[in-house]
């Protein structure tokens, strides 16, 4: 029995769309603030939902956005039907936002929730500098979502939209998110760009370093560790041999 209209799938066909999520939160100005704000905010911040470079737009396959606030908030559950995808807001806490993301018609796939952590504070070793410097605190994640064996109006709109190859061993159907046979999995790293295969290089450079830093740590405690043992044991000694002569 054939498929439905609209319901029939491309075979061993996966494609992926790129995407970032975050947060980012800036402390309010005591002079500039506008009087209507709650007087308990601290901090302006803004989520949100963006395109991965190079790619321009994400409402080709993006019906809308549901970004679900904490209960305090008047309108807790905020919904973004075109770009920009995002909500902004004041306030004082950090919470956890469930990000609820809905597709075109076309596609006939369930919605997609992800979660972000809402952060206000900057944290780690320079997080004092970036208080007194006002910074921004950025909070973001790359995310691709992949529509396997995507039915065939949504695979038309997907490669022609959005770019990429037509189909099994297509001229740059790799670099665009197009694989082909048992749904492989083909999305690369573009070479530059913010999310990229050197900016990838480096944060593994970074790591390496922490890595070393966290070995001598470990290792100058070690080594403090087994001085006050030593310690220990000769003062227990010394109570013991004196025990002994009474």
């Amino acid at each position: 029995m054939p498929a439905p209209a609209g319901t029939k799938r491309v075979k061993g066909i996966s494609i992926y769309r790129p995407f970032i999520f975050g947060s980012i939160a800036r402390p309010l100005d005591p002079t500039t603030r506008p009087s209507t704000i709650n007087a308990d905010h601290t901090h302006q911040w803004t989520l949100y939902v963006r395109p991965c470079p190079p790619h321009p737009d994400l409402s080709y396959f993006i019906k809308k956005i549901q970004f679900k606030l904490h209960e305090t908030y008047t309108n807790s559950l905020r919904t973004i039907e075109a770009p920009p995808f995002e909500v902004t807001e004041t306030g004082w806490g950090e919470f956890e936002v469930q990000i609820k993301i809905y597709f075109v018609p076309e596609a006939n796939e369930k919605p997609q929730t992800i979660w972000h952590h809402l952060k206000l504070h900057p944290y780690g070793p320079d997080a004092e500098r970036q208080r007194e410097r006002k910074e921004p605190v950025v909070s973001e994640c790359y995310e691709e979502v992949v529509f396997n064996e995507p039915v065939e109006a949504f695979y038309d709109l997907l490669t022609t939209s959005g770019g990429g190859g037509r189909g099994k061993g297509a001229k740059g159907a790799k670099q665009m998110g197009v694989g082909g046979g048992k749904g492989e999995r083909v999305a690369e790293l573009p070479f530059e760009g913010v999310y990229s295969q050197k900016e990838e290089g480096r944060e593994l450079d970074r790591l390496g370093d922490a890595i070393k830093t966290v070995e001598v740590m470990v290792n100058a405690e070690r080594k403090k560790l087994e001085e006050r043992e030593k310690m220990l044991a000769d003062l227990k000694s010394e109570e013991g041999a004196a025990v002994q002569a009474r």
